[in-house]
């Protein structure tokens, strides 16, 4: 008698190697209101323009071969990408006025300092 067995197929079930399965309770970072966050946040914002520029070529090549709804995908992800671009510029420039504004604050208390110092100085004479 013949023994019918596909050994081919996936089991039904995960077996205890399977070790990116995440049993309820083991993984309650994400339960807790920790913000999602990717692995790799940088990997496509550093390549941003470069995938505008990409997207946009492809969406002209698309219609001008007449293909209005592939071209419309295309322009939707360099419009993804733009905004991506525009984001981390505003954050970039943020960072940086908030740099600035530090610095200034700590010339500013330092300025005061000398200013203190010199008349305490006049005072002592």
């Amino acid at each position: 008698m013949r023994s019918f067995r596909n050994n081919n197929k996936r089991p039904r079930y995960r077996s205890n190697g399977d070790k990116n399965f995440k049993r309820n309770g083991q993984n309650n970072s994400f339960i807790e209101g920790q913000n999602f966050q990717r692995k790799s946040p940088g990997r496509n914002n550093q390549n941003a323009n470069k995938l505008i520029d990409k997207y946009s070529d492809l969406a002209r090549e698309a219609l001008s071969n007449g293909d209005k709804i592939l071209s419309e995908n295309y322009f939707q992800h360099a419009d993804h990408f733009l905004r991506i671009s525009n984001d981390k510029d505003k954050n970039f420039t943020k960072d940086i006025n908030e740099i600035q504004k530090q610095e200034k604050n700590v010339e500013i208390s330092e300025n005061n300092k000398t200013v203190d110092q010199n008349q305490d100085r006049k005072n002592i004479v």
